[in-house]
């Protein structure tokens, strides 16, 4: 069974190339287009990981982090959460990590790049 990725960002073509490049690397992906529509994705069924951009709306990705750090289900606790933004000051990549994210990538980055993070949180769970 491939391992489940949740793709949160607001712009539907980053959206869309996100669900191809990583459905093509084997990966079972959803996405969601706000903080909020994440988190009630992820009560509903956690994936194996959470590629979360930092600015999105209704529940910006620092405030999505530290909801599923202290969320009351040990899975969701620990849900691997890689940060991806436009954001590439030192200051924004250590208050991501600070806030729990396990990994964080600055945008634009390299598909290479991207899955072999994707790979290592998830366990290595593509196809």
């Amino acid at each position: 069974m491939p391992a489940s990725v949740l793709v949160v960002d607001d712009d539907p073509d980053l959206l869309a190339s996100l669900d191809f490049v990583l459905s093509d690397a084997g990966y079972a992906v959803s996405t969601a287009a706000d903080g909020a529509a994440a988190l009630r994705a992820v009560g509903l069924a956690p994936p194996d990981l959470m590629l979360l951009d930092v600015m999105v709306s209704r529940r910006d990705g620092y405030d999505v982090c530290q909801t599923l750090r202290a969320h009351p289900d040990p899975t969701v606790r620990r849900l691997p959460v890689l940060m991806l933004s436009a954001r590439a000051r030192r200051e924004e990549r250590e208050k991501g990590l600070a806030l729990g994210a396990d990994d964080y990538l600055a945008k634009p980055f390299k598909v290479d790049d991207l899955l072999q993070r994707v790979a290592r949180l998830a366990g290595g769970g593509g196809a």
